[in-house]
């Protein structure tokens, strides 16, 4: 194994994952009334029949006790019957998930290769957990289910060529940005003897554009070109829309109290217009933590 097997098991295991929930979800009795592990056990034996290098089945209650035999290729290892398994991925993840889940690849301890184990929680009739049903799998064997097709292949590196230049053009626009707003100090002389509102507010507005612009390119540059995902986390575009927002929240209300002071200077009748941006950014920052919410509720399903 090298890292660019780890690298496409990461591009390809929202594919792999959803292989395993087919097989589960076609094979194996769920929600149903009277669930007893002699209905589910032929049914997990079915589906290590039909994959042909399965390395081993099992099945555990809803506390993580494995309450059936492995039932490994050739042989079934009785001495792992009663063993506790719920500081195991395979477990808790699929627990928490309340779904088909699979887990990074692990050293197995059937054959000792890289293994990953996919697992399914099984609901009695009124939505309580009973068990968790468990299907290890040879990393390799996972890997030719996660393949990217040629077109796939050609397609994500025409993405990342073109991701690539957006993400230099945005980060050569954030240094403009920048340099335009230290200019400011220099060009409006900031100073303590020759202090300005209104040229620290502008100044303020270009830094901070500027660092919104480059965040930008910098989690593209991260998550779209170097692959660096983070699962279960507010992460890629949710990540990269929550902080150009909060950027662009933040100087727009920069901008609104820089109008509130100058108006209520020079022409107080104008002060509706700073109220009309404090309203936008009020809605714009109600809309973001709505956003948020149901990106965690979407991320935690």
């Amino acid at each position: 194994m090298v890292a660019s097997d780890i690298q496409l098991y990461s591009e390809g295991r929202t594919k792999a994952r959803a292989y395993f929930c087919y097989l589960f979800s076609k094979n194996i009795p769920n929600r149903l009334p009277s669930l007893t592990q002699e209905m589910i056990m032929p049914r997990l034996l079915k589906i290590k029949a039909d994959l042909e290098n399965c390395e081993g089945v099992y099945l555990l209650d809803n506390k993580g006790v494995q309450i059936s035999a492995t039932y490994a290729r050739g042989r079934e290892i009785i001495e792992d019957k009663g063993k506790i398994r719920a500081d195991r991925a395979y477990y808790y993840r699929a627990v928490r998930e309340e779904r088909c889940s699979i887990t990074d690849p692990y050293p197995s301890l059937i054959t000792s290769d890289l293994s990953v184990t996919a697992s399914a929680p099984i609901y009695c009739e009124n939505g309580d957990l009973k068990y968790v049903a468990c299907l290890d799998m040879p990393f390799e064997e996972v890997l030719k289910i996660a393949h990217m097709n040629t077109l796939d292949h050609l397609f994500g590196k025409f993405f990342k060529y073109i991701y690539t230049a957006f993400s230099f053009a945005l980060m050569g626009i954030a240094m403009l940005l920048f340099c335009k707003g230290m200019g400011n100090f220099f060009l409006n002389d900031i100073s303590l003897g020759n202090f300005q509102i209104k040229d620290v507010f502008e100044a303020t507005i270009l830094l901070t554009l500027s660092l919104a612009i480059f965040d930008l390119s910098k989690t593209l540059i991260e998550e779209e070109i170097l692959g660096r995902h983070k699962e279960h986390s507010i992460s890629g575009p949710h990540k990269t829309m929550v902080r150009f927002l909060g950027s662009i929240i933040i100087a727009l209300s920069i901008e609104a109290l820089m109008l509130v002071f100058k108006f209520a200077i020079t022409d107080p009748d104008k002060l509706m217009y700073a109220i009309f941006i404090m309203a936008g950014v009020s809605l714009l920052l109600v809309s973001l933590a709505v956003y948020i919410k149901f990106t965690k509720l979407k991320i935690d399903e």
